[in-house]
Parts: structure tokens; sequence; C-alpha cells
């Protein structure tokens, strides 16, 4: 769904992370360093997909995000303003104008309430309607931007009675019942059929353009962060490794483990094929929060992996310009990725896309 233009409004970001850090301690001298300085903003308008897989941290920043937890470190911005969550009336406004949709829409909606119930409850808490005809007026239309027609046979409805693509537009609805300027969307599509994953997708995608909204995408599928999102960062153990405009990212990775993930993808464009290969080791530990907090995190899996990559984190770096352009971008197009060995893992990656082709033109 994206293009060379951006979607996204220029100016400041509606929501800010600077340099969050959040740290879970499990008992004496048991530290786990679940995200590590890791800093982005939201535009209005625009979709970042936050990429990686499982324990990886990303949850963990869409809540403290969204005022769930509370960073050790670092801070947030919304709309500019840092954001102070010490009072229950600052808590609440943040949560009307960041709001965040659950991966799981059969638990995160009540089963003893309707969905009628379900919207009219922050159509009071968040806009202050409190007319029995406002509210339901309200209801119907937010029942009508998730594509629930007609409102009346679904708003008297219990979540039983609804499938898993009905919960997750009610999820949508009632997210968008305070009003947000940014919404967080955390694995929206992946306990659904695959069949209605692109459509509820577009259904986010068609939101987020008529509202203006900021959004965060959360998933371990590359593949569908490529074809939604303006940018991608990918996570890995907790921190960012590589962050750049999704087609160029993920047609020409520039970090060892982006480049996993999209040879991973079931993608039928992939470029990437260092699984078939072997060039990634297998039998490694995989990037949860607990990894070691010295060298980069990816150092025990990764095939470039030295003294230096053990040692010291080389922090997100720029990458070649070439290789930032991309297919049909210009040289100007910013991405970096956190590896010391940018140079050899692009040959990497051109060996294994070489490689790739041959395989093809031989089938």
């Amino acid at each position: 769904m994206t293009d060379d233009t951006p979607l996204g409004d220029s100016g400041s970001p509606a929501l800010e992370a600077i340099s969050l850090t959040k740290n879970f301690r499990l008992g004496p001298g048991q530290l786990i360093h679940a995200v590590r300085d890791v800093s982005f903003g939201l535009y209005s308008g625009a979709v970042i997909a936050l990429v990686g897989e499982s324990g990886s941290g990303k949850s963990t920043v869409a809540r403290l995000l969204a005022g769930q937890e509370r960073p050790t470190s670092g801070s947030i911005k919304l709309g500019g303003k840092p954001v102070d969550l010490s009072t229950r009336k600052a808590f609440r406004q943040h949560k009307s104008d960041v709001q965040m949709v659950f991966q799981d829409p059969f638990a995160s909606l009540n089963p003893v309430h309707t969905v009628r119930y379900h919207l009219s409850r922050p159509v009071r808490l968040h806009q202050g309607k409190h007319s029995a005809t406002d509210v339901a007026g309200e209801v119907d239309a937010l029942l009508g931007q998730v594509r629930l027609t007609p409102a009346e046979q679904f708003a008297a409805k219990y979540p039983h009675e609804l499938s898993g693509g009905q919960r997750q537009r009610v999820s949508f609805a009632r997210a968008l019942a305070a009003r947000p300027t940014v919404l967080l969307a955390d694995e929206p599509v992946s306990m659904l059929d695959v069949s209605i994953r692109l459509e509820m997708l577009g259904l986010l995608d068609d939101l987020r353009k008529r509202l203006r909204l900021a959004l965060l995408y959360i998933t371990h599928d590359i593949a569908s962060a490529r074809y939604f999102a303006d940018e991608v960062l990918v996570m890995y153990a907790g921190q960012i490794v590589e962050q750049g405009p999704a087609e160029p990212l993920t047609q020409q990775p520039a970090h060892p483990y982006t480049q996993l993930l999209v040879a991973s993808a079931p993608d039928p464009d992939n470029l990437g094929s260092t699984l078939r290969t072997g060039a990634v080791r297998a039998g490694r530990p995989a990037g949860s929060a607990g990894a070691a907090s010295q060298g980069c995190p990816f150092s025990p899996r990764c095939p470039l992996a030295d003294d230096l990559c053990r040692a010291e984190n080389p922090g997100l770096q720029p990458v070649d310009p070439v290789l930032s352009a991309g297919p049909g971008h210009t040289a100007s197009t910013a991405r970096s990725a956190a590896c010391w060995h940018l140079p050899e893992a692009a040959a990497m990656q051109e060996a294994a896309a070489r490689a790739s082709r041959k395989q093809e033109s031989e089938v």
C-alpha cells in the first residue's frame, strides 16, 4: 500500500519515543533488558511497522507508548510535549490521544456485554456524550467506520456471536471511540484467518488515511510490513537493529538479522535466501529480551561476528547510499543498521540473491 510519496505529515511527530529503555527485575542480580535505547517518531497519516520475533520487545514498546508501563529511562512526547502520567487526569487524557488494539480479539472483549456496551462506554468517557440519542448515533457511526453494517444488527450482538474478524473490527471501533491521534496495533491480524488478514489491513489503511492517524503496526511478519507500512523498524533483543523505508529495506536488507527475516517470509518477490545458503547459524538462542547486554545482541547467530561484535554494540550506522536507494528510490532515502560489517553483509545478501536467481533459473 506504499508508494514513493510519503503519506505522513512532514512536521513534528504526533508521538515520539526518545531513548526508551525498560528493564524488569526478576530477583537479586536478575535483570531483563526488555527495551534498549529505542527512538522513533510516529507521524499523522503514516504507518511505521515494528518487526521482530517473539520476545524481542515489540509489545513492551507499545505498552510504554500507551502508558501501561513506565520506562526505566528515556521519555515520550505527544504532540511535541513531554508525556507526564503522574495524575489520573493526565493518564486519561493520554488514553484519549493514544489508543491500543490488542492481538487477541477473543480475549479483548467482555463476553457478558453487547457490542453496544463496548462502544458506548468509551463514547461517554472520552467524548463526554451522555444523551442516549447522541451515544446511539455515535455507536452506529463507529460501526459504519469499521464496515459492520447495518449497525443495528451488530450493536445488539454479544462477542461469541461474531466471527474473529468481526470481533477485531469491534476492537478497532472501540479504539476509535476515543478519537485518538495515535493508534498502536499490536499484532492485530495474527490470530485471524489468513483469508481475511489482507482485508483487515486494508481497513486499517483506510482508517489511518481518512482519520490522519499516526499508526504503529507491530508484527513478526516482515512481508505484511512491506505491504502495509511506510517505514520499517526491525527489533532484536530489545533494540532497533535496522530502520528505513519499507520497500528498499525489504528488497535489500542490510542487517544479517533482517536478511534472515526476509528469507523466512512467504513473499514471492523475496530476494533473501540466507536460509537456503545456510548463512545464519542454526541452533543459537533467539533474540529474546534476556540476551547478553555486551556487544551486538545478534552476534551469537551471525556468520559475520568477530571479537569486535562480541565486545561492542555497534549502534545504528548509516547504510551505504547506493544500498539505501534501492529500486526506484533516491540516494537520499535515510536508512541505518546496527552492524559493524555492513559492506560484508551487503555482499552476503547479493551472493544469496544470485544463488536464488540461479536456483530459480534451473527449475
